[in-house]
């Protein structure tokens, strides 16, 4: 499981990369691939990850690990809603960046090791299991108010998620149609 979220942490980094070196129709899908990898990926740990790890790493790491993910969601959210070509996307791109990448070396630097030291290779492998299948039914885009305890995560996550679904595909047909 540790090694599937590094992984993502990768790709994470890399559409980072790419969306502050691209332009035009390229940045614009590196952006909506960040947006929606960031939005899966954090409500899986949400819901997995984070309470497992309070009895290997403790409260106070997960607590800061929740609540730079509640201020990365509120970010990504803001940008999502202001769009690529706004004055201020790239200031707050740049927050958004660091605020990810501190987070993600967090984790990988507290968190996770805790984890591999407190938690059995078969308890990963099923955690690696049940993070695939929050991620397919979670949200598509940030929704900051929905927060992150991981009860509202699984009551909200898949109504949102189907919305979510709807919204690109409604998205998808118009610009289709328009084209």
């Amino acid at each position: 499981m540790i090694d599937l979220l590094i992984g993502q942490h990768q790709q994470i980094k890399a559409l980072l990369a790419e969306v502050k070196s691209s332009a035009g129709e390229q940045r614009k899908e590196a952006f909506a691939e960040l947006v929606r990898l960031l939005a899966v990926h954090e409500s899986a740990e949400e819901q997995i990850v984070h309470p497992a790890a309070r009895d290997d790493a403790g409260d106070d790491v997960v607590d800061a690990r929740l609540r730079e993910e509640d201020d990365a969601k509120t970010l990504l959210n803001e940008l999502y809603e202001m769009g690529l070509d706004a004055p201020r996307f790239e200031t707050r791109f740049a927050a958004l960046e660091t605020a990810v990448l501190t987070h993600a070396e967090q984790e990988e630097q507290t968190e996770f090791p805790a984890l591999r030291k407190g938690t059995t290779a078969g308890r990963l492998r099923l955690m690696a299991g049940a993070v695939r299948v929050a991620e397919a039914i979670a949200p598509t885009r940030p929704h900051p108010q929905a927060g992150t305890h991981p009860l509202n995560n699984l009551i909200m996550g898949p109504p949102v998620a189907i919305f979510d679904k709807v919204r690109e595909a409604v998205g998808d047909w118009r610009r289709s149609h328009d084209a």
